[in-house]
């Protein structure tokens, strides 16, 4: 799964209706060129492309009356919707994503209701459950790393990941129960999107091309 679609259809489901740079604004606001592939260039190819299979809807619009250019903004359609909580339930619950994947799915998890969220995220410490099980029939952690030479310390790598993603997905699912965040039906939540006029302090400043989309 990659990451860019997950983050993208949240915020532009988040807007409602956005162009490029807003999501771009949003996305860097989140932090995810950091620790996600969304770069400027993999935004609008996201924004283009999922146009282009339905998902969402581009409009053009008409030039500011200051004399900025014209650009296109997104909205999100039925199928586009559907696509969205498809990907933000797996991401909860696959074990095995790249990390980026697990934190984009963080970004929309408020989407859901507080019930479903929770009940997710114990199928996710199910899956790690059974991948761990499934691995230390054949490697021991307590032979120690010398036992399979340096290799080893791979398996130990991945046991101990296990173990810490475990652990921290049972204290959200604790912190979730007891009343943290607002999530789906039970008012606002919170929406982390940038106000058009909203000064980024985590922007990058480079432009792009898009921009003027």
């Amino acid at each position: 799964m990659s990451a860019i679609r997950l983050l993208v259809l949240c915020a532009v489901r988040r807007h409602g209706r956005a162009h490029g740079y807003q999501i771009r604004n949003d996305l860097e606001f989140w932090g995810a060129h950091e620790w996600s592939n969304a770069k400027p260039g993999s935004i609008y190819h996201a924004l283009k492309q999922m146009a282009g299979q339905g998902l969402l809807v581009a409009h053009e619009t008409e030039p500011s009356t200051v004399g900025g250019p014209p650009r296109t903004e997104y909205g999100i359609t039925a199928r586009g919707d559907a696509e969205y909580f498809a990907l933000l339930r797996s991401a909860l619950t696959s074990y095995d994503q790249k990390p980026d994947v697990l934190t984009a799915a963080l970004g929309g998890i408020v989407d859901l209701g507080r019930s479903e969220a929770v009940a997710l995220l114990r199928e996710r410490i199910a899956g790690l459950a059974a991948w761990r099980a499934a691995v230390t029939e054949h490697y021991v952690p307590q032979d120690g790393p010398g036992s399979a030479g340096h290799i080893g310390e791979i398996m130990n790598l991945w046991i101990h990941s296990a173990d810490a993603g475990a652990e921290w997905t049972r204290g959200l699912i604790a912190r979730i129960e007891g009343g943290a965040y607002t999530f789906a039906g039970e008012g606002e939540i919170f929406t982390g999107i940038l106000a058009e006029d909203q000064e980024n302090p985590y922007a990058t400043g480079v432009p792009h091309p898009g921009d003027a989309e």
